[in-house]
């Protein structure tokens, strides 16, 4: 960064800050990862200063012969990576993708169904709080008090009795395998469009460490960082079917020109995701994800639905005597890096609720397998006692003990 640092020294620091905290901090909220070296010179290539409204060929700007193919490759490798037969790999980030869901196939008034925020759903899968749940009519679904789980026969009952134009299916905190079949079978069942909304899994997706929605969902959303390991970016696939008037949504619809850097990004991803060895890591995700939820349980500690499927963990802190935020911010000082979040049936307020939202798609990246997670989860239990005591030099002794066990993985 020379020129950043001669430029704008000050910006260069709190730059160069951030890159020393992300190599000091096991890094484990469950939508973040380290992207390549290869995805940052993309991202932060000369593409961020060309203007392309439009789609490959039919551009409302001239000089595109090189943008061009750029995103007809990111399209290719969608395709490919996915198995899908459309992708528009123009979308901003995953709230406006999914408005274009809206936008081409539903009107406004019309009844959608997804999961409720405050069980693991998405604020734009119908939530009141957000344009979805203003501009619709929102019927959300729950998961099972016992179990932590979707009951796909209430699910069925819901949609039969509500009939929804979409139902979405996926969230932000579902530690469990979506079962795209069923959620088919009753989108068919009651005439609706099932949209899956894969943000959280597609790198898992991608590596066969979780079924595809693929011959299911007429549409799939999905960001492109997360386990992906791309940009902060989207993607839309969907049926041939449904190709124009997806197309049509994100431009003109919702979007003018697209961010080609990031395009660019998106493209390097996803030919990274087609080698082996991203296969490999998604199954390692999945690894250290299931070792990590049983050495938690080891220590005491209340996972939502009893474990985990994928990337992803949900505790429920109540019976440790401690609320989410506070035991969130013990963490990060403790250098882990984590989020709080509600837990279905949650008593407490979203913004101090009683649950950690925690994932291992980063520490997986750095290079940490099984092996470390009996020591994470040691250092998060160890973390929750000293919070509760107001013992931050304890806190200070494991940040220490975490850099050094990170300093053998250094960033790629």
């Amino acid at each position: 960064m020379s020129s950043l640092r001669l430029v704008d020294p000050e910006l260069a620091a709190l730059v160069e800050g951030e890159e020393q905290r992300q190599h000091d901090t096991l890094r484990m909220i469950a939508s973040e990862n380290y992207v390549s070296r290869a995805v940052l010179e993309a991202t932060g290539s000369v593409l961020t200063n060309k203007y392309s409204e439009g789609y490959p060929g039919k551009r409302y700007y001239e000089g595109q012969r090189f943008v061009d193919p750029i995103e007809e490759l990111a399209i290719a490798r969608a395709r490919h990576v996915f198995g899908v037969e459309h992708a528009n790999v123009q979308p901003y980030s995953g709230s406006p993708a999914n408005l274009a869901v809206y936008l081409a196939l539903a009107k406004p008034g019309d009844t959608v169904m997804g999961m409720a925020l405050p069980m693991g759903g998405h604020l734009t899968h119908g939530w009141p709080v957000s344009a979805t749940g203003k501009w619709f009519r929102p019927v959300q679904y729950s998961v099972r008090r016992e179990t932590g789980r979707v009951d796909l026969d209430e699910v069925r009952d819901l949609a039969l009795r509500e009939r929804p134009r979409l139902i979405f299916c996926g969230g932000t905190a579902i530690p469990r395998t979506i079962d795209f079949p069923r959620f088919a079978e009753i989108a068919r069942e009651v005439g609706a469009v099932l949209v899956a909304d894969i943000a959280h899994i597609a790198g898992l997706v991608a590596g066969g460490a979780h079924p595809s929605p693929v011959g299911h969902a007429e549409i799939i959303s999905t960001t492109t960082h997360k386990t992906l390991r791309g940009p902060r970016g989207a993607m839309l696939m969907c049926t041939a079917e449904h190709a124009s008037a997806i197309d049509k949504a994100v431009f003109p619809g919702l979007q003018g020109g697209p961010h080609n850097h990031t395009t660019a990004g998106i493209a390097v991803a996803l030919g990274e995701a087609s080698q082996d060895s991203f296969k490999v890591y998604a199954q390692q995700v999945v690894a250290n994800a299931r070792a990590l939820a049983s050495a938690l349980l080891e220590h005491g500690f209340d996972l939502v639905s009893g474990g985990t499927d994928n990337h992803l963990l949900l505790l429920d802190l109540t019976g440790k005597g401690i609320g989410g935020k506070p035991a969130a911010k013990a963490l990060d000082r403790a250098g882990i890096e984590t989020n709080y979040n509600t837990v279905p049936y949650d008593t407490r307020k979203p913004f101090d609720p009683s649950g950690l939202r925690l994932g291992t798609p980063a520490l997986t990246t750095r290079g940490l397998t099984e092996s470390a997670m009996p020591q994470v989860a040691s250092w998060i239990s160890r973390a929750v006692d000293a919070a509760l005591k107001s013992d931050d030099d304890a806190l200070d002794v494991i940040a220490g003990e975490v850099r050094e066990l990170l300093s053998s993985y250094p960033l790629r």
